[in-house]
């Protein structure tokens, strides 16, 4: 699986009219805090006007762009990277259906990475100071918002600790167990999966070498842990994914 590199000039993203108002989606609990009142969730709706198709291998936003909305992933998955000086991408992580971006904007006003769909992809566009000023009126708006912020933080912490004191296999096995909870969160299936970013993206946000990626994928092939066509894995032994994690000592 090889990198797909995207061309850096900007193409037109299509804006749509928002056809599924946040009250009835049905990502609304993984978006929104839960109990919000009817007249919440209208004042909630009438921000969240548009939506954006970005068709695979686009950018949503890159490095540098004005930052002026969060993005709520209806449909499809993303990653983000940054590009270092020597022009080499990094990928810092990857989000799927329900999950917010355009987080990194927020302390600069300019985006700090590139969002790119790696495949067709659909989020709803949040004017970020509409949201700052229904946060100040809605107290459990602004905590949940809050709440996301700080599991992106935990999650940069974990990854620092998965990169910093794991071996390859741990590395691997660590990123499919986080990857199948949040699909199984939104109720599809933990065990049968298809990988939407290639093995050299995988490789690049755990920090391994491509070669490294196939063979760890191998060897779980070999020990009966998982089942492996292509970018299709099926999970036989989810907890012999997890022994690997735990025995990590992390």
């Amino acid at each position: 699986m090889s990198e797909t590199h995207c061309s850096t000039s900007h193409v037109p993203i299509r804006i749509e009219p928002f056809k599924v108002a946040c009250s009835g989606c049905n990502l609304r609990e993984l978006c929104l805090p839960l109990g919000m009142s009817e007249a919440q969730l209208e004042r909630l709706d009438s921000m969240v006007a548009t939506r954006r198709s970005v068709a695979r291998g686009e950018a949503l936003f890159r490095v540098g762009d004005a930052f002026a909305a969060l993005y709520a992933i209806r449909a499809g998955f993303f990653k983000t990277n940054v590009s270092s000086e020597d022009g080499r991408d990094q990928v810092t992580g990857f989000q799927m259906a329900g999950e917010l971006l355009g987080l990194d904007g927020i302390g600069t006003d300019r985006h700090t990475c590139d969002a790119i769909a790696l495949e067709d992809s659909q989020v709803c566009l949040i004017p970020f100071h509409q949201l700052e000023d229904l946060s100040r009126e809605f107290s459990d708006l602004q905590r949940h918002f809050h709440r996301i912020m700080s599991r992106e933080i935990v999650r940069d912490h974990g990854v620092m600790l998965l990169l910093g004191s794991m071996r390859a296999e741990e590395r691997l096995a660590a990123f499919l167990l986080n990857l199948t909870q949040r699909l199984r969160t939104r109720g599809y299936s933990a065990s049968s999966l298809v990988l939407r970013m290639t093995r050299e993206e995988i490789g690049s946000y755990l920090g391994l070498k491509l070669e490294t990626v196939s063979r760890a994928f191998s060897k779980f092939q070999e020990d009966g842990l998982l089942d492996v066509k292509q970018r299709q894995i099926h999970v036989l032994k989810p907890e012999g994914l997890q022994a690997l994690v735990n025995g990590s000592g992390c």
